[in-house]
């Protein structure tokens, strides 16, 4: 049995729901966000990340990661660039496009014969339309991507932009969803 099935098992620890009732409305905007967070629950920094990090390597927290509120920051216009890239070299053009400064987010999905011929996904945000595309153009230059169709998809609106909600605010329950599992139900 790995650590995943028992802890699917087990009764959720109450300072774990506690964890993830916390941080599920994102960490503080402070210097040392988990010593925040451990005062407020009363135990040490150290153990906010322990905790977390078995959260995390037991399955009942999915991933830690960043939600950027791009507009907020002044980034108006945004556009999903879709490649149709070679399956033997996507992983390798993959890894080349997450490392591009313009590109937030990039990953790979299945394609759909006859309707949908892109396999690479990759996000650029930009102050404007026009800053987006000139993003787009340096980086299929300098990474000599020319050869590989490609569409951009601009953003028309924008949607509610959140972590995942674990933990019902109004009545403390938790959501067994496909992210978490914090014990059995």
């Amino acid at each position: 049995m790995d650590l995943r099935e028992l802890s699917q098992m087990l009764e959720p620890d109450p300072l774990d729901l506690e964890l993830v009732r916390v941080i599920q409305g994102g960490l503080p905007l402070v210097t040392h966000p988990y010593a925040s967070i451990a005062g407020e629950l009363g135990i040490t920094e150290a153990e906010v990340i322990r905790r977390l990090e078995r959260l995390v390597e037991t399955g009942d927290i999915r991933r830690l990661g960043v939600v950027v509120r791009h507009r907020e920051l002044g980034y108006r216009a945004n556009a999903m660039v879709v490649w149709d890239v070679p399956d033997e070299r996507v992983s390798e053009i993959g890894q080349l496009l997450g490392r591009q400064s313009c590109v937030t987010l990039c990953y790979r999905r299945p394609r759909r014969p006859g309707r949908w011929p892109y396999n690479l996904f990759c996000m650029i945000h930009g102050r404007d339309r026009e800053g987006v595309l000139r993003n787009l153009d340096q980086l299929v230059d300098s990474c000599n991507l020319g050869w590989i169709e490609r569409d951009v998809l601009f953003s028309l609106r924008q949607f509610k932009q959140r972590g995942a909600k674990y933990i019902s605010e109004r009545d403390g329950s938790t959501q067994q969803d496909r992210s978490i599992t914090l014990g059995a139900s």
